[in-house]
């Protein structure tokens, strides 16, 4: 009997209230130590389920591929949130006790960055890479094997995933948004690598740091090329990390997943991963805007809404983008109201409820929007 090329070890990441422990499965495949490691996570938001039937087409083909590279791939990385149901939907962007983003919670220390740069710029890059990323990992378990007082559940959830990632040089992070079309959350120093996934909308973002898991594992490497770079010692930042937004939330495709897995997979071949692939990027426009120009319509009404403005698609100024029906006004004033942008726009999300109050977040656009 052949050995399978994949392994599986259940992570305890807390405890429940009947006192069991609380796991998350991870599946690990090992290359020939030439090539970059991976860390490829899903499911973080409880609805947001589409990452898990890509990590399935990712095993279904990392398995037949001569890997140069680590790859380590985590479905359900938030038991509570994929389980916290209402009715017929999930809920699970939120803890429930706290009230705070699952997707906030990770960690990281801007002193860790200053001491390491004073202490380590004489090193040569290899020892190092090697050297923060053990940092980076020490930081984290100091957290871990504090007073376990001090950890509510999302934390600790989230520094067990982030203790993993921290050891991958390419870390990718499975999303979904509510209603929505496929893009990418790429740091702008990595805006080369985005040609390589197959996603037409990329969305650039600067080194701030906001609690997420992109987030976490570039912008210490990021800001320690920027704090070495300042001294006179130059490093081209070696982790790549993104969020990728597969769509919508609440429903698995496994022939998309099968599309979103030779994305990622060209993407990874890009990066040397495999040696002799077959992945490569599809000849697409792809279309990019900064962060700061991602814009939040809010609902300017309450009401029930049609949403017009078709998700990938770019708008004209003063086309309409939704229609809010607003019977309580049947005979008093214009019942139904078109909205419209001022600007030019491409649409990449909506609200998934037809039913909002005024200040419902509607829609999100790109603005100022370039090829990329």
């Amino acid at each position: 009997m052949i050995a399978s090329p994949i392994s599986q070890e259940n992570i305890v990441v807390g405890e429940v209230a009947n006192g069991l422990p609380l796991t998350i499965p991870v599946y690990r495949l090992k290359g020939d130590g030439t090539g970059p490691s991976v860390y490829i996570q899903a499911n973080m938001h409880g609805a947001e389920v589409q990452g898990n039937a890509v990590i399935f087409q990712l095993l279904e083909q990392l398995k037949h591929l001569n890997l140069k590279g680590d790859i380590t791939l985590v479905p359900y990385a938030n038991p509570i949130g994929c389980n916290q149901k209402s009715g017929e939907f999930t809920l699970g962007r939120f803890d429930p006790i706290t009230g705070t983003n699952w997707n906030r919670m990770y960690h990281y220390n801007t002193d860790l960055v200053t001491q390491f740069a004073q202490n380590h710029m004489q090193y040569d890059d290899a020892i190092l890479k090697s050297a923060f990323k053990q940092a980076l990992i020490d930081e984290v378990d100091s957290k871990l094997n504090g007073p376990a007082y001090l950890l509510n559940t999302g934390k600790r959830i989230a520094l067990n995933l982030q203790k993993l990632a921290h050891q991958a040089d390419i870390v990718l992070d499975l999303h979904t948004g509510p209603i929505s079309s496929k893009h990418l959350y790429c740091p702008t120093y990595a805006t080369n690598s985005a040609r390589y996934f197959n996603i037409e909308h990329v969305l650039l973002i600067s080194s701030d740091f906001d609690g997420a898991m992109d987030e976490a594992n570039f912008c210490p490497w990021w800001h320690l090329s920027e704090a070495l770079s300042k001294q006179g010692r130059e490093l081209s930042i070696p982790v790549e990390a993104f969020t990728v937004e597969l769509g919508s939330q609440e429903k698995i495709d496994l022939s998309e997943a099968l599309n979103d897995a030779n994305s990622i997979l060209s993407y990874l071949n890009y990066k040397a991963v495999f040696v002799n692939a077959p992945h490569t990027p599809a000849n697409i426009t792809r279309y990019a805007c900064h962060l700061n120009d991602y814009f939040a319509y809010y609902a300017p009404m309450g009401g029930m809404v049609e949403y017009i403005a078709p998700l990938g698609g770019h708008i004209k100024a003063g086309e309409p983008i939704a229609k809010i029906l607003r019977m309580e006004r049947y005979l008093s004033e214009q019942p139904l109201q078109t909205l419209s942008l001022e600007s030019d726009a491409i649409a990449i999300l909506h609200f998934a409820s037809a039913s909002v109050n005024q200040g419902t977040e509607l829609y999100k656009f790109f603005t100022n929007v370039f090829e990329l």
